[in-house]
């Protein structure tokens, strides 16, 4: 088990005063068999109150609605967990879906439906035909090893690029210009998957790199596929391998546009246009 305090700085500056609007904040971490919160706490400016909740995917939401105008908006998030050793290989698939193509039991399909509906249905045709492409589906395949080549192509074949722009890009612009963020890789991972009739979701969270030195981390996105057996198993195919010890999971969602970390708008003189400093650190305490 390690200890890990997580410190992730959002900074909204804007050229003149605003009246700011109910801001929706994803970034408490999901507790589970592998990561517990010891402390938590947000650093909030200007004056605000706090509301907490949980939405329909179960993730931890604050909404913090600001009772005064200001120029500036900073949120400063800081938790301390404990993350639990995870062995990503060890998972056992149920016999019946060990091979791919299969069915899941009649009991799980009414709640992995949404999962396996693409959110891009008009680009399934391109999805489609790069998959075709990729013959993978020759022979007898197991599904975990069809899941592992699929992630690993992504990683290998497409060039990783930071985007500050806002939103995902479309898996059909991914697939052409062969580039993308982390969050356009999953959604692509996702589309695909989907396209196979296996359930997938978004996830949105923090990789914790310790190679960069003190502090190093990201905010990260990958996805998770619900096999029979171990369940949501996460993929992360901007690395292309299984998520593990460095991956931080906040929030899932069917939806790859639905849970950014900081999410909300403002009332303000035509024009503005706020400059946004982001600063994610994780040190190993």
């Amino acid at each position: 088990m390690q200890r890990l305090k997580i410190r992730h700085l959002t900074v909204y500056q804007f050229s003149g005063v605003v009246t700011l609007l109910p801001h929706r904040l994803l970034l408490r971490p999901r507790e589970g068999h592998d990561v517990r919160i010891e402390a938590s706490k947000l650093d909030i400016s200007p004056a605000h109150r706090i509301k907490w909740h949980r939405d329909v995917f179960d993730n931890s939401v604050a909404v913090a609605s600001f009772t005064e105008t200001a120029q500036r908006l900073t949120i400063g998030s800081e938790v301390i967990i404990q993350h639990f050793e995870v062995a990503p290989l060890d998972f056992i698939v149920e016999d019946y879906a060990v091979h791919y193509p299969f069915e899941y039991l009649q009991e799980e399909r009414v709640d992995l439906a949404p999962f396996q509906q693409p959110v891009y249905l008009d680009q399934q045709p391109a999805v489609r035909d790069w998959f075709n492409s990729l013959n993978l589906l020759r022979g007898t395949v197991e599904t975990y090893v069809l899941l592992d080549r699929l992630n690993q192509i992504i990683a290998k074949e497409f060039k990783y690029v930071v985007r500050e722009e806002a939103g995902v890009q479309p898996p059909e612009q991914t697939l052409a210009i062969r580039s993308g963020s982390c969050r356009d890789y999953a959604t692509l991972f996702i589309e695909t998957c989907r396209f196979l009739g296996l359930a997938s979701r978004f996830v949105s969270g923090y990789s914790h790199v310790p190679e960069l030195g003190a502090g190093g981390a990201t905010t990260h996105a990958w996805a998770e596929v619900y096999l029979p057996g171990p369940g949501w198993k996460g993929f992360d195919p901007t690395a292309g391998e299984l998520t593990g010890s460095r991956h931080i999971p906040v929030a899932v969602a069917r939806h790859p546009e639905a849970v950014p970390p900081v999410a909300g708008s403002f009332v303000g003189p035509k024009g503005q246009i706020p400059v946004l400093t982001v600063d994610v650190q994780v040190t190993a305490l």
